[in-house]
């Protein structure tokens, strides 16, 4: 397919950026003026271009990246506000939706390098650190946050053991701490730290290492890969998938949430 047809197919969206150069698809979460928060358009959206990029047999590496000056910062406030007011059948709903977007990123079939050029929070940082290779400036931040506002990282504990170790993450997940690139690429988080300035450099560096190999191969080796642990991944985000539903008709998660609204300490009832 030549360029100008890929052009031509390119889709649009409000929240994302999709690009074409060659074999390689750029999506870049572009909602800059909320740090790239994650809405329920956004999951639907990039789930979207994922399917764009799969289905492209002329399309072989996926790079993630964000506007402006940060990666995803976690859940946007508006969608964090219509979580308090939905049923357990509607927060099931949207476990499911998110738990197929992070796997969706685990388990594509074409190699995917994050683009880190600022914070990647909570769900932002699950899409940074499951990519195949994840590049990272300097003043990047990282974290999975969620127990500091009573919600629990169910969907990326999942991944996160497998990619880092129990003892880790259980450290990571429990703390709820924000950390540096320096420590992401100590825990293995990041494959790399580069430049802001030779970020995206950097990343066309590797983009041309995984085009000089055989597309069957890297295909056939990722599939490999996931096939190991299949079976047990599929319950696992089975059983995450209805925590992170069910956190949310506890006290402490709406506690949490209407003392992150409110820019206030939460007054925690452990229930």
């Amino acid at each position: 397919m030549t360029d100008k047809a890929h052009k031509a197919r390119q889709p649009s969206y409000a929240t994302l950026k999709y690009e074409v150069d060659g074999a390689v698809a750029t999506i870049t979460f572009n909602r800059p003026e909320k740090r790239n928060a994650i809405s329920s358009e956004m999951v639907k959206e990039l789930l979207a271009a994922l399917g764009e990029v799969e289905a492209d047999p002329a399309l072989r590496v996926l790079i993630l990246t964000g506007a402006g000056k940060a990666f995803c910062s976690g859940m946007d406030l508006e969608t964090l506000q219509a979580i308090s007011t939905q049923t357990a059948a509607e927060n099931l709903g949207d476990s499911r939706e998110m738990a197929r977007l992070f796997h969706r990123i685990y388990s594509f079939p074409k190699p995917v390098i994050a683009a880190v050029n600022g914070a990647a929070i909570a769900g932002g940082c699950g899409i940074a650190t499951f990519s195949d290779i994840t590049l990272a400036v300097p003043d990047a931040k990282f974290g999975y946050t969620e127990v500091r506002v009573g919600f629990i990282p169910a969907l990326v504990s999942v991944l996160l053991r497998r990619q880092i170790g129990e003892k880790h993450a259980r450290e990571i997940l429990l703390r709820g701490c924000i950390f540096d690139a320096a420590e992401a690429y100590r825990l293995g988080l990041v494959t790399e730290i580069v430049p802001a300035a030779d970020l995206m450099a950097r990343t066309y560096k590797f983009v041309d290492v995984l085009l000089a190999n055989s597309p069957t191969s890297l295909r056939r080796t990722k599939r490999l890969l996931l096939r190991y642990d299949e079976d047990e991944i599929a319950q696992e985000i089975e059983l995450a998938t209805q925590e992170n539903a069910a956190i949310r008709g506890t006290e402490d998660f709406r506690e949490g949430l209407a003392s992150f609204l409110e820019k206030r300490s939460p007054k925690w009832t452990g229930s």
